[in-house]
């Protein structure tokens, strides 16, 4: 056996029998504080609404450890089992050139891994999200969004794989260099456009209504020094009851949005703190620092896979004979989440760390009670539970735990926003 295949099944058998202890670990953690709300929520949350986050929390824990399965077998069989091989046996008797033969390649196992996954993400939808009330997407809803994803992906991703791979083949040993200029700026056009161009097919977005809120939220947005081309409500009920408010778009292409769920929810300074902490995140640069982030770690990906791409080591250790540079960019993809997976912690920390910031900034702006009462609500409304076991939500969650973060915006009651009103 060779070496990297020795550390490519030790690494990811590390990480599976991590997921599976840190589930565990949740699993035990709100199963044994089901029956009590903590203190912090006990005016807040009633015991019925407690237990139904636990519930649902449990429930979305067994379908993990299902989807871990099915993505670690799938995994195994397409690279050291062969599946990718024998598919691009069936693929070199078309005879195409390389560059089509590779999108055919990755496009077919693509669709096969859907297909294999289809019947967990039914599940998921139809059963699970149905049980605890949160499903309102019909069948046909689900396979015209499903259908319109794949049509995007073919028409949005085959001349993004047909650069990258000409570029493989044809600008010498710098193409990576190249090809991670392109994967730059095709991000930052997705960024540009999917706000007017790719959401709209999706969901539909209503300006919000002339009035008090409206003028509110425009008050804000002057304070704050933040220009965008609206402010909109998302028909987010006709596929789920889940709530969210979120602000999209890349320079003067920005607009904010808010659920319909969300807002049919909030009062209007709950609703003026959320979006406060939102735009927390842009006055606090969270949104370049991430940018930059993944600038440089795409940079350090592009760079690595040039390199493999020449190693004949890396496709035969992961079940490969050929040298192709569809099969490297494949085998790469399958391959790079089984190692990277170790540094999620330590992006939950900087997420962490930028949600705090946004909280802080909401409180400044619109006082700290009105925040944590739309937090409150939002926890209570997606049912996310209120008591996570710590070390799983330190590996997986890019917002602090509940208590953690009312505690934290609990120590800032009394405090005077800018507006020079107190919140007490």
């Amino acid at each position: 056996m060779h070496l990297f295949t020795e550390i490519f099944l030790l690494t990811l058998t590390l990480g599976v029998i991590t997921q599976f202890w840190l589930m565990w670990r949740q699993q035990q953690h709100v199963a044994n504080n089901r029956q009590t709300v903590p203190s912090a929520f006990a005016d807040k949350v009633t015991i019925d609404e407690h237990k139904k986050a636990a519930d649902y929390t449990l429930a979305k824990l067994s379908i993990g450890r299902i989807d871990l399965v099915i993505g670690t077998t799938l995994l195994l069989l397409w690279t050291l089992g062969g599946g990718i091989e024998l598919l691009q046996h069936q693929w070199q008797q078309f005879d195409l050139p390389p560059v089509w033969e590779g999108i055919g390649l990755i496009y077919s196992m693509s669709l096969i891994s859907g297909v294999i996954g289809l019947p967990l993400a039914i599940w998921s939808t139809f059963v699970l999200e149905e049980r605890f009330g949160f499903n309102r997407t019909t069948p046909g809803q689900y396979v015209k969004d499903m259908l319109l994803q794949l049509l995007l992906g073919v028409i949005i991703g085959t001349p993004l794989l047909w650069v990258i791979l000409w570029l493989m083949e044809q600008a010498g040993e710098n193409w990576w260099l190249y090809a991670w200029a392109v994967w730059m700026g095709f991000m930052l056009l997705m960024m540009w456009i999917y706000p007017t161009l790719i959401a709209p097919l999706f969901n539909k977005f209503t300006p919000l209504e002339e009035g008090a809120l409206k003028e509110r939220i425009q008050g804000l947005l002057e304070r704050c020094g933040f220009a965008s081309k609206g402010i909109f409500i998302m028909d987010g009920s006709k596929r789920s009851g889940h709530g969210n408010a979120y602000f999209t778009g890349f320079g003067k292409n920005k607009r904010i949005v808010f659920y319909d769920t969300l807002a049919e929810s909030l009062d209007g300074d709950e609703m003026e703190a959320v979006l406060a902490h939102e735009l927390g995140h842009f006055k606090r640069r969270h949104i370049l620092k991430h940018l930059l982030l993944s600038t440089f770690m795409t940079l350090v990906g592009f760079a690595l896979l040039g390199w493999l791409t020449g190693q004949a080591w890396f496709y035969q250790a992961l079940g490969v004979t050929g040298q192709t540079n569809a099969l490297a960019l494949l085998l790469f993809m399958l391959a790079l989440p089984v190692f990277t997976q170790f540094l999620q912690p330590l992006m939950a920390i900087m997420s962490r760390k930028h949600e705090f910031e946004a909280d802080d900034f909401a409180v400044q702006q619109a006082g700290a009670e009105p925040m944590i009462t739309a937090l409150v609500k939002l926890y209570r409304e997606n049912a996310n539970t209120l008591t996570p076991d710590p070390l799983y939500s330190a590996f997986h969650d890019s917002h602090p735990p509940a208590p953690v973060r009312v505690a934290h915006l609990s120590t800032k009651i009394g405090t005077v926003s800018t507006q020079g009103e107190a919140t007490a």
